[in-house]
């Protein structure tokens, strides 16, 4: 056998590691881009939620004697009840905490609050860091 033939077979451990250090690398890139797109995703899915919620509080407050939102104590119980306008209402993609904020004064308006976790997010809003951990919110008022 001829020696030519031995030395061209196969890669050498340089040539080896070189293609693994790559691929290291593109697949770290590719992790981190990854974490950054659930995080768009879920405040997407927050951001809906809140537009789905804000639609049965309207449809709640067009069938009532005196148009009137329900009270935050009773905001969850009238929304999914006989005439169901929601047939559950959602809660936080990563478990329910934290959770969607309803607030009403007086009936005659609310605010419907979520935590956003991009904290570059062009609807977002400043919040407390110590509730937003990103340290902003999305809002959406009575229209």
């Amino acid at each position: 056998m001829n020696n030519k033939f031995l030395k061209l077979k196969g890669f050498t451990l340089i040539e080896l590691l070189v293609v693994i250090s790559i691929l290291g690398v593109l697949a770290g890139l590719i992790v981190s881009n990854m974490a950054g797109a659930r995080e768009r995703a879920r405040d997407a899915q927050r951001k809906s939620d809140l537009k789905e919620i804000q639609n049965a509080l309207e449809m709640y407050k067009q069938d009532q004697d005196a148009p009137l939102y329900p009270t935050a104590a009773e905001f969850k119980t009238v929304l999914e009840s006989e005439p169901v306008y929601m047939k559950e209402v959602p809660e936080d993609p990563l478990g329910g905490w934290p959770p969607y904020f309803y607030e009403t004064a007086d009936q005659t308006d609310y605010t419907l609050r979520a935590c956003l976790e991009n904290a570059s997010d062009p609807q977002g809003i400043e919040a407390e860091t110590s509730v937003c951990e990103s340290g902003k919110k999305f809002e959406l008022n009575a229209p």
